[in-house]
């Protein structure tokens, strides 16, 4: 195999990864469901749904901290769902 095979199939695993990771979805929920989020692949957020009884003026840093452990754990959720499609592909990925 040569070099500019070998660079093709690099290419070509690299956009697979891509794709997959736009792709995924991971949902979490904080607060018994009050906050939940959805992110794809790539980490980035894709919704966030807040339910009206968790929205007060007088506690909004309740809300904020809802929103940061619901997305946090809607990433940790991604990269483990990334890992495992990649079956130990990447070695840094498991």
């Amino acid at each position: 195999m040569n070099i500019q095979q070998m660079m093709k199939q690099a290419q070509q695993m690299q956009e697979r990864l891509q794709k997959q990771m736009a792709e995924l979805r991971a949902e979490a929920t904080a607060g018994g469901g009050m906050v939940t989020v959805v992110v794809n692949g790539a980490k980035q957020l894709q919704s966030l749904k807040i339910d009206p009884e968790v929205v007060s003026k007088d506690d909004v840093e309740m809300l904020q901290d809802l929103i940061v452990a619901a997305v946090n754990d809607a990433q940790r959720k991604a990269d483990e769902q990334m890992a495992q499609k990649m079956g130990g592909m990447l070695p840094g990925l498991r």
